[in-house]
C-alpha cells in the first residue's frame, strides 16, 4: 500500500499579491488626486489677496473646531496623505520589481528588438508613471519645505504665506523646478487616473482610444497641472502680489 504525502504550497499573502497591490495603488492614487483639486482650489485664493489668502490658510488650523481640536483635522488628513503617498510607493516600486523579473531582465537588459537597440521596451506608461513618479515624489518634498514657516524661503523669508509665495515665484529657477513638477504631475494623472478606474472595474472599453476615461484622465490632468500653474506664471510673468 503506497501512502502519498502531500506538501501544502505556500501561497502568498493576499496584501502581497499583485491584485492587491494594484487596487492600493489604485485607491491611494485617487485620494491623492481628491487632495489636489482641494488644494489647487485653495491655491487660487491667491488671486484675492494677501489677508484672504492668509486667513484661508490659518483657518485651515480650525477645520471642524470645537469637535476637533486645534489643527486636529489637518493632522488627520496628514496621516492619511503621508500613509497614501507611502503606500501609493510601495506598490508602485514592488509591482515594477515584479514585471522587471516577468519580463526576463538580466543584468539590467532584456531581449533585443528592432524598436529599441538597448534591448529595453520603451512606452508611454514606463516613463509618465516611473521617472514622472520619481520627478513628482522630489517635488512634492521640495514644496512642502518650501511651505513650512521660514524653513525654505527661496527669494526672502516672511510671516506670511502670500509673501512668500511671491517671494519664491519671482525666482526664474523656482518657476522652472515648479514647472517641471507640475508637468510631471500632468503626465503622471493622465494615466494614473484612467489606470486607477480600470483597476477598479470601471473601465468597459475595449480599446483606450474609445474609453470616456480616456479624455477625463486628460482634463484632469490639464485643469490641476493648469490651476496650479497660474499662481507661480501671474507672479513671474505678471508680477502679481509685488
Amino acid at each position: 500500500m503506497i501512502v502519498a504525502t502531500t506538501q501544502t504550497a505556500k501561497r502568498p499573502s493576499a496584501k502581497r499579491s499583485t491584485v492587491a497591490l494594484k487596487y492600493s495603488m489604485a485607491v491611494s492614487g485617487l485620494i491623492m488626486l481628491g487632495y489636489l483639486l482641494v488644494h489647487m482650489y485653495g491655491n487660487l485664493k491667491f488671486f484675492q489677496g494677501p489677508e484672504k489668502f492668509d486667513s484661508y490658510l490659518e483657518g485651515l488650523d480650525d477645520i471642524l473646531y470645537p469637535y476637533l481640536p486645534h489643527e486636529g483635522a489637518l493632522w488627520i488628513i496628514r496621516v492619511v496623505l503621508t500613509t497614501a503617498l507611502v503606500v501609493h510607493v510601495y506598490a508602485a516600486i514592488t509591482l515594477w520589481r515584479r514585471n522587471k523579473a516577468a519580463a526576463g531582465f538580466v543584468g539590467n537588459t532584456r531581449y533585443h528588438t528592432k524598436q529599441n537597440k538597448t534591448g529595453v521596451q520603451r512606452s508611454y506608461a514606463s516613463f509618465t508613471m516611473r521617472w514622472g513618479g520619481i520627478i513628482l515624489l522630489l517635488f512634492i518634498i521640495g514644496h512642502v519645505a518650501q511651505m513650512l514657516p521660514n524653513w525654505l524661503s527661496p527669494g526672502g523669508a516672511s510671516d506670511s504665506k502670500y509673501d512668500r509665495v511671491v517671494n519664491g515665484f519671482e525666482l526664474w529657477w523656482v518657476v522652472l523646478l515648479y514647472t517641471i513638477g507640475l508637468v510631471a504631475v500632468g503626465f503622471h494623472l493622465a494615466h494614473g487616473f484612467w489606470s486607477a478606474l480600470t483597476t477598479l472595474g470601471q473601465n468597459h472599453s475595449s480599446t483606450r482610444k474609445s474609453s470616456r476615461i480616456t479624455a477625463v484622465s486628460i482634463g484632469l490632468a490639464v485643469i490641476i497641472a493648469g490651476g496650479f500653474l497660474t499662481v507661480p506664471f501671474a507672479v513671474f510673468f505678471f508680477g502679481a502680489g509685488s
